[in-house]
């Protein structure tokens, strides 16, 4: 196997299609700071880059898969013997009259930032958000009773067929926490276009404020974590349920159950990804053995096979 990465590493490099770098910490690409290391990872210069290096990876069987900011995965601590493809290149950013276009891998936060510099308003529950506006989609990102299908008016997509298209917002399903993407990880959100309406600025920065405000005293932004644990169960919060239990301050290894928010599981103290994930599995069964709720994990999985 390892011959054989060797060999794919160096074709890789010889097709030019980005910058390439090979042994990489996930801990330096994921917001929990946990995670073993990736054998390969590339930025592809473009589509066309995308295109070639995707079609070059299918044609050897090889492991990959698009990784945005990180913060919203748990990887494990084995090495992922496969290639993680970032999408920073795709970073163009336009304005046109009420709509903003973005690449996947313009970061959320930056959107939102031009959104309030050309007073436009939709945008404020995002300025949050520390994902790319590829990975907002995929998940449906959101905040403050509002979320990503509730701006986002189409999508350019590279399909399993190596074509771009464009979906528009009725075709992308979007739900709770969920998106056609989750459900078909062969489709790659490459732009998006956001619908927004006219607004005031000094009111837009007012909102901004008060909830970055909100934030800092009521999350555990200091220590590394990927935001909410568990999704929200119909007509109630998971961190009252896990508050309930008396699971605040918890740990497990280096894991510890933020004392600011219950619903945030944060590194504590050089963590292993799998005490976070015990730490997940534990609160789950403790839950389900309490109340008979199921709580669902927003973070996904990766490298646990």
């Amino acid at each position: 196997m390892v011959m054989i990465m060797d060999k794919l590493v160096n074709e890789l490099k010889e097709m030019n299609l980005g910058k390439l770098l090979t042994n990489v910490s996930l801990k330096d690409y994921t917001t929990y700071k946990v995670g073993g290391n990736a054998k390969v990872m590339i930025y592809p210069k473009d589509i066309e880059a995308l295109i070639s290096l995707i079609n070059k990876l299918k044609s050897v069987n090889a492991k990959y898969m698009v990784l945005g900011n990180g913060s919203n995965v748990l990887f494990s601590d084995d090495e992922y013997d496969g290639v993680i493809i970032k999408l920073d290149e795709l970073n163009r950013i336009e304005v046109h009259e009420n709509r903003i276009v973005a690449g996947a891998g313009v970061m959320m936060m930056k959107v939102c930032r031009e959104a309030i510099r050309h007073e436009l308003a939709g945008l404020e529950f995002a300025t949050g958000i520390p994902g790319t506006v590829g990975g907002c989609i995929y998940m449906n990102a959101g905040a403050y009773n509002s979320d990503m299908g509730y701006v986002v008016s189409r999508v350019k997509v590279l399909t399993p067929k190596m074509n771009v298209i464009t979906m528009v917002n009725r075709e992308l399903d979007f739900h709770y926490r969920t998106s056609f993407f989750k459900k078909h990880k062969d489709y790659i959100v490459l732009e998006a276009t956001f619908n927004l309406k006219k607004g005031n600025r000094i009111l837009l920065e007012e909102v901004v404020a008060d909830r970055k405000k909100r934030r800092l005293e009521s999350q555990p932004l200091e220590y590394p974590s990927a935001g909410s644990v568990f999704r929200n169960p119909p007509n109630d919060y998971s961190g009252r349920l896990i508050e309930e239990l008396g699971y605040k301050g918890l740990e497990m290894g280096g894991a510890k159950v933020s004392n600011k928010h219950a619903n945030f599981i944060i590194n504590y103290n050089n963590a292993k990804a799998k005490d976070i994930k015990e730490l997940i599995e534990f609160i789950q069964e403790e839950v389900k053995k309490k109340y008979d709720i199921t709580l669902k994990v927003e973070q996904e999985f990766i490298n646990w096979e």
